[in-house]
């Protein structure tokens, strides 16, 4: 594959509820399909992170959120694929918690499910283990999209959750 001759910029989506959850979905019909991901999607000319944000969980999710905050952003090289991105990471609320997320595009995700922070981190763990001892065969486990293992590979130490509520950053 040759190498990328542009760069993307996307939007990956950090939904919070009142118990401190993310909402991932599984990907299909796209790169990653198979994986686990956050809402989100690429930057539109003359659109802000905020704006591309709440279109995209809107889009993907059926769900309003509110309060969108940058959390940080990462380089994300996927020669295998021939893309290059930024990937920008934001946090929000629903403004509706009394609303769960709906697959809105059943041609790009399978199923949301709310997961914690700390489930999320072991499975990046588990995965990024099982990657550099060539296990991936018979990996068991939610398996993350590409950008979420590199968030904590270029952000040591980051928790969404914790930037967000201004904890850490």
């Amino acid at each position: 594959m040759s190498p990328p001759t542009t760069i993307g910029v996307a939007v990956a989506v950090y939904v919070f509820n009142k118990h401190g959850q993310t909402i991932l979905g599984q990907r299909q019909g796209s790169l990653g399909a198979g994986t686990w991901g956050h809402p989100g999607g690429h930057l539109e000319p003359n659109e802000t992170f905020e704006t591309c944000a709440a279109r995209e969980v809107l889009e993907e999710t059926g769900l309003q959120v509110t309060d969108i905050r940058f959390l940080t952003a990462i380089n994300n090289i996927m020669p295998e694929a021939g893309k290059h991105y930024v990937t920008v990471f934001v946090g929000c609320r629903l403004l509706d918690e009394g609303v769960g997320p709906v697959v809105m595009e059943p041609e790009k995700c399978v199923r949301w499910e709310w997961v914690t922070w700390g489930e999320m981190k072991s499975a990046i763990e588990r995965q990024t283990e099982a990657e550099r001892t060539g296990k991936m065969d018979g990996f068991e486990g939610r398996v993350l999209f590409k950008p979420i293992l590199k968030l904590l590979e270029q952000r040591k130490g980051f928790d969404p959750l914790e930037v967000y509520e201004g904890v850490r950053g």
